[in-house]
């Protein structure tokens, strides 16, 4: 199965050598331009790499199966999403739909859930809101409730819902590899979106979901 990846950082690099692992071929990458995981496993690879921002329909490669984000902050547009076999899949840390949203595990230690986890899903023109393929969920050690919200979830990142998200991905991706394509739509009823902590523009996603160009 031939896939691409567009992502970054320490999870990146780990959801790049899950894929080489499992034989696939990753036919490219997108990431930021010195990135010292994904970027740097890519070029050890001699896996073409293409510099974040610049992925849409013209210059990602053709015959792609399957799209995958890993710690991508960049918008799959439209035509990008369907130039694929299957579309694209992602990973987001929260039990989707609660804590839509760049900071979700932040807001999870700021309203002091008990339980947390991982959703890999399908996605679509909206922000954090396709289908679902896999989730699985821990708990929130009251702990955390103690500390400074951005160092708790660092560390909730780090230690549990980054490895749950290597570990859910390879399960989607066997899922996939086996003819079992699973998409659970999400209930809006349970939805939460909280902006991010860590830019002081005001952040809009609704913006993104309008679909413009490639």
């Amino acid at each position: 199965m031939k896939v691409y990846i567009s992502g970054q950082k320490y999870f990146g690099g780990e959801v790049l050598r899950l894929c080489l692992n499992m034989g696939l071929d990753v036919v490219g990458v997108c990431c930021p331009i010195g990135d010292k995981y994904i970027g740097r496993l890519a070029a050890l690879n001699n896996i073409p790499i293409l510099p974040s921002g610049m992925l849409n329909y013209d210059t990602m490669p053709g015959g792609v199966d399957l799209g995958i984000t890993a710690h991508s902050f960049d918008y799959i547009g439209k035509m990008t999403r369907y130039k694929t076999k299957h579309g694209w899949i992602g990973y987001h840390p929260s039990l989707l739909p609660r804590h839509r949203g760049r900071c979700s595990v932040e807001w999870a230690v700021r309203m002091r859930d008990a339980i947390t986890g991982g959703s890999v899903f399908w996605l679509n023109a909206g922000i954090d809101r396709g289908d679902i393929a896999k989730q699985d969920f821990c708990f929130i050690d009251p702990k955390f409730f103690l500390m400074k919200p951005t160092e708790a979830a660092s560390i909730i990142w780090r230690d549990t819902l980054l490895p749950m998200g290597v570990i859910l991905l390879e399960g989607v991706i066997k899922d996939i590899l086996g003819g079992n394509i699973v998409r659970v739509k999400q209930n809006e009823i349970h939805s939460t979106w909280e902006p991010s902590t860590e830019v002081n523009d005001i952040y809009k996603p609704d913006l993104l979901m309008i679909e413009m160009g490639k």
